[in-house]
């Protein structure tokens, strides 16, 4: 008999449903499903920039667990991406809790912030077009 499975704790629950390709009918395509608790570890490893163990503190499993759950989300992703599917998340074993950023060191009690991978900057480059003005003007904001 497997061992019962632990519940992950996530910072918040997803906001959307499904991502699909744009200009295709949802009917049409296949979708593959992202767990909640996946999208949450490529948050935390991908968009964060959080190591892994403390990815894995944050989310109440173990950094092996973490790898493997960070590993099948970027497949399923990628999968997503590269067929042209849509990509639906829902399900996993999770908790709402709320991100602190914070570990309690346990030899003197004291708290202290989650180390980032290095070479990390923190900050996502987003690209919008105007489709309605001619010649197409591309707008690039840093967060």
């Amino acid at each position: 008999m497997p061992r019962p499975r632990k519940t992950r704790r996530i910072q918040e629950g997803s906001r959307v449903q499904f991502y699909k390709p744009q200009g295709v009918p949802m009917r049409e395509l296949k979708a593959v499903v992202l767990p909640e608790d996946g999208l949450e570890a490529l948050r935390l490893a991908d968009a964060e920039g959080l190591e892994q163990a403390a990815a894995a503190e944050l989310m109440g499993i173990s950094r092996p667990t973490f790898s493997r759950l960070v590993s099948h989300a970027r497949t399923t992703v990628a999968t997503a991406l590269t067929e042209g599917m849509a990509l639906k998340i829902e399900g996993g074993d999770v908790e709402i809790g709320e991100d602190t950023g914070l570990i309690e060191d346990e030899d003197n009690g004291r708290c202290r912030r989650m180390r980032r991978r290095r070479g990390f900057c923190g900050r996502a480059t987003v690209v919008t077009e105007d489709i309605e003005d001619r010649p197409r003007r591309t707008t690039v904001e840093t967060i």
